[in-house]
């Protein structure tokens, strides 16, 4: 009975072993990268080819006494507007982080002149996709990997038993 429990341990293992584990993480994305949060940076070419999802965050730098962070509507954003905001996401500190916890557009932008020197940053943040299907167990000859790695495992599960 023993020895059939390691067995079945082993092929479980294997298994496990075999299969891979879906790793989905939210991302941190510093706003400019190491130019960070300033005048004179073109933030639409910064956002290019990234994309935002549900949980990620949006986190600035830049001189608290110079720029803010506001969040406004589309017409405010293409305007430079900055008499109406939605949400002004400043605490003061300088190192300010916007959390992507809705589907939706944001527009963010520097209400403190910046805007006009370029400091907007306009983001579509997306729900995740769906995880990759399994691959299917790729088969090397005529053994399958997980039986292969069975076969490999099985015999020092049986030698520890002796």
């Amino acid at each position: 009975m023993a020895r059939l429990t390691v067995l079945i341990a082993a092929v479980v293992l294997a298994f496990l072993v075999a299969m891979p584990v879906p790793e989905v993480t939210a991302k941190k994305y510093t706003v400019g990268d190491n130019k960070f949060w300033n005048p004179n940076i073109n933030y639409t070419i910064w956002a290019q080819g990234k994309h935002f999802y549900l949980g990620d965050w949006l986190y600035f730098v830049f001189d608290r006494n110079q720029h803010n962070i506001l969040e406004v509507n589309k017409t405010d954003y293409e305007n430079c507007n900055s008499d109406h905001p939605l949400v002004n996401w400043t605490r003061g500190a300088g190192r300010d982080v916007v959390p992507l916890n809705v589907t939706k557009h944001y527009y963010l932008l520097d209400g403190k002149g910046g805007c006009y020197g370029g400091m907007k940053l306009a983001v579509k943040v997306e729900k995740l996709p769906p995880p990759p299907k399994a691959a299917p167990v790729k088969n090397i000859g005529s053994v399958s990997v997980v039986t292969g790695l069975a076969q490999f495992m099985i015999p020092f599960a049986l030698l520890r038993m002796w």
